[in-house]
């Protein structure tokens, strides 16, 4: 998921250092000799925040691309050791964090590779099986102490991204009419905060954190947004995988309220729009994969049938 601090600079030279298996190497050579022989292949087109190479059979190295994902090395090295028994999808659990060198600026990270292919709409869209799944990770991880491992970072609101989101709107208003993104996001906005305690939340839940085998969820990557807060922001995931019967089926089996449920439409279109805006100019990949994000915020899917205490009726669809 794209922050509205991230897109400040998205497209700045000096928040995007090269970086290529040359590099790379040099780094885990002068950090990490244990790994030296062990081939390095770059996985592509690797992620929007960072570059991957897989090293060996059994290792992946993850580098920064940008300055928004800062952090995210020593993140995971502190959080997911704990986390990874307790989750029912596998999780990428980190082995080792290098250090600034050699003109790249960031800690980076060697990490256990994770087998599989990332997951897609025309695979599991459908898949029922799917979503009740990823009810259950979010169960499993949402039942965790967020302070089990120290002080859980506090996770940004909606209310936080409401200049971003509203500077997106404007943005893509030739791609997404106006004034249904405002009526939708200004309805999130109004809904009923969240009213428990915090909760961990992935943060960055949606298809591209995603990995199958064979067909089959196998695992979630990528916690660099882990956090306590609303768990509304996790819902993301059904408007960015799921068919509208599958998300119902999603929401079904994970429990969510009516005011929770629309706030995660919210989330799925602030974290769409901010990553269209930012880089679909470039990416026919992110493109796509935002345009349906959006569009599937603003139908709803997944909303309960009116009678049902549903919010459909009440915004643009």
């Amino acid at each position: 998921m794209v922050t509205a601090q991230e897109t400040s600079g998205a497209g700045d030279a000096d928040e995007r250092p090269f970086i290529d298996v040359a590099l790379v190497r040099d780094l885990l050579d002068s950090q990490f000799p244990q790994w030296s022989r062990l081939p390095l292949t770059p996985v592509l087109p690797g992620g929007s925040d960072h570059v991957i190479h897989r090293l060996g059979d059994e290792l992946a190295v993850r580098l920064p691309r940008h300055r928004g994902a800062i952090g995210q090395a020593e993140k995971e090295r502190d959080r997911l050791p704990g986390l990874a028994p307790r989750l029912p999808l596998a999780v990428p659990v980190p082995v080792a964090v290098g250090r600034p060198a050699l003109g790249y600026p960031w800690p980076w990270a060697v990490t256990r590779w994770l087998g599989g292919e990332v997951a897609t709409v025309e695979g599991l869209a459908d898949s029922t099986e799917a979503a009740r799944e990823l009810a259950a990770f979010l169960r499993a991880l949402q039942a965790v102490d967020p302070h089990a491992a120290g002080p859980a970072e506090v996770r940004e609101t909606l209310a936080d991204r409401d200049a971003a989101t509203r500077a997106a709107i404007a943005r893509a208003a030739g791609a997404f009419d106006a004034g249904a993104t405002t009526a939708l996001w200004d309805a999130a906005l109004a809904a009923p905060a969240w009213s428990g305690p915090p909760v961990l939340c992935h943060g960055d839940f949606h298809t591209g954190n995603l990995l199958t085998t064979d067909g089959r969820l196998s695992a979630v990557i990528d916690f660099g947004s882990l956090g306590a807060g609303d768990p509304a922001v996790d819902l993301m995931v059904a408007f960015t995988l799921l068919s509208p019967r599958c998300a119902t089926v999603f929401r079904t089996a994970l429990g969510v309220d009516d005011a929770t449920w629309l706030r995660g439409r919210g989330w799925a279109l602030t974290s769409g729009l901010i990553a269209y805006t930012a880089y679909a100019a470039d990416s026919p990949r992110i493109a796509a994969a935002t345009t349906r994000q959006i569009r599937a915020a603003l139908a709803g899917p997944g909303d309960l049938p009116p009678g049902d205490g549903g919010v459909r009726d009440a915004l643009p669809v």
